[in-house]
């Protein structure tokens, strides 16, 4: 197996959400399989979708070790689950950090499968963001691109500055760098500043 750049970006956020899958799990009292579920499918689910969405066969199936770094993750939580808790903060930044890489990984497995910008922008944001909207439907809660949180629209804005350094003929390196370092940001900055979209009111009643 060929170790590129891009591959060590994948098994990087495949750990670190994994982990924050297995978190959730953890305060919902799920027991170890049902956490190693629930990080799994936060791990690879958004990188499945895209894959079944482009035709291709799921990356996993491919690569079992994406399974096994889960497996890892799972055993971090359990070694070290008290200071898993008192870093929630720091994680929350790692994971920031993940969805920005995540976007990137997308991107370009989506052009390398032969398919348009446009949509290679939109299985950026899938890959980052349905993961994390699998967990949220596992362990019974509102997923979180539902919510007001920008979420799936920082992966969106990445697409677009990926297309716009592309367009620019910006380095490969480069460009995957600045797009992922937008996605962060605009997390954090949403984030720390309380930036959300509007919310669609009705009435609870009908």
């Amino acid at each position: 197996m060929n170790i590129d750049f891009t591959t060590i970006i994948d098994y990087i956020g495949t750990f670190a959400f994994a982990i924050s899958g297995i978190r959730l799990a953890s305060a919902k009292r799920f027991d170890w399989f049902g956490a190693y579920v629930v990080g799994a499918a936060t791990a690879i689910g958004g990188g499945t979708t895209r894959d079944l969405m482009l035709g291709l066969t799921p990356f996993w199936m491919h690569q079992p070790s994406y399974l096994i770094v889960t497996g890892l993750a799972l055993l971090f939580v359990i070694m070290f689950g008290k200071q898993v808790i008192r870093l929630n903060n720091t994680f929350f930044i790692f994971d920031a950090i993940e969805l920005g890489l995540f976007t990137v990984v997308g991107i370009e497995k989506s052009l390398l499968a032969g398919f348009p910008m446009w949509v290679a922008i939109i299985m950026g944001m899938t890959t980052g963001a349905v993961g994390g909207v699998i967990r949220d439907i596992f362990i019974n809660e509102v997923p979180l691109i539902f919510r007001k949180d920008i979420y799936a629209i920082a992966c969106i804005l990445g697409g677009l500055i990926y297309f716009a350094c592309d367009f620019f003929a910006v380095g490969h390196i480069t460009t995957q760098i600045i797009t992922a370092g937008s996605v962060i940001l605009a997390r954090i900055v949403a984030v720390k500043y309380h930036i959300s979209l509007p919310v669609l009111k009705g009435n609870e009643n009908q």
